[in-house]
């Protein structure tokens, strides 16, 4: 039976068995633990490892290096995530191969609505499929939804431990010069809270490759207003340490799902 479409990205395949598997690198590379949380703060991982409580694990070599890192006192990994949709849900792929199997991902995005302040915490339960990678994993749909067990899960530990937070939406984009006013508010009408560049690819991934995945995003820069307020949102490193922590306590739950 043939898969042409009238347009090559409507033209999903579910054969798991591709050309290129992410399972050769197992013979190049150590395991993973079952745990791993994807951060996006370069500088949040050089305090880590300057504190001594994570050690390199190993780096996946090829034309854009990836190092992988391993908390100390717990059985966590932790790998630098990457900007955009392909890179991010290809270095995923390498790390379920490896033994990945709970990830939590941390970063930031910017949002679609003035109120939601920078560091305000964004638990992601869906997203807007504005990008490329996710249609080779899932079959094309308009949004995409995260698990609603690790959703719910990752809503009563904040509850619990009186976090503030939204659980929402996301736009996930390939082309972030490309953030049209118009785009925005069609984005904003749909519900989306934040943009970002990988969230709805995360998701495909991990519902093909069958592995429990959440996601906190902070707000970041604004896109809300007329002229885009950049709002320092890269120099927060009290967030981003702190939201770091966070997924590293939440991804060591997920077992319990």
């Amino acid at each position: 039976m043939s898969i042409l479409k009238d347009f090559p990205i409507l033209e999903f395949d579910p054969d798991k068995d591709s050309h290129i598997n992410p399972k050769m690198i197992t013979k190049k590379y150590p395991g993973l633990p079952k745990y791993l949380v994807v951060c996006f703060f370069k500088e949040v991982i050089s305090f880590l490892l300057k504190n001594h409580e994570i050690v390199l694990h190993t780096t996946l070599r090829g034309e854009n290096e990836v190092n992988i890192y391993q908390f100390k006192n717990r059985d966590v990994a932790l790998v630098e995530g990457k900007v955009g949709a392909p890179m991010c849900a290809g270095v995923l792929e390498e790390c379920i191969a490896l033994g990945s199997r709970y990830v939590m991902f941390c970063g930031g995005g910017g949002v679609l609505r003035k109120d939601l302040t920078v560091g305000h915490l964004i638990v992601i339960d869906s997203a807007i499929r504005d990008e490329g990678t996710s249609y080779h994993y899932v079959e094309p749909s308009r949004e995409i939804k995260a698990n609603p067990k690790v959703v719910s899960l990752i809503e009563n530990h904040l509850k619990e431990n009186n976090i503030d937070h939204i659980i929402g939406k996301s736009w996930t984009t390939d082309a972030f010069y490309r953030e049209t006013k118009a785009k925005i508010e069609l984005r904003k009408n749909e519900g989306a809270l934040i943009v970002e560049m990988e969230q709805s690819a995360m998701i495909a991934v991990s519902q093909f490759r069958e592995i429990l995945y959440g996601a906190i995003i902070y707000g970041g820069d604004d896109l809300s207003q007329d002229v885009w307020d950049n709002r320092g949102w890269t120099k927060r490193e009290d967030i981003r340490l702190a939201l770091t922590r966070l997924c590293v306590d939440l991804v060591l739950m997920f077992n319990q799902i």
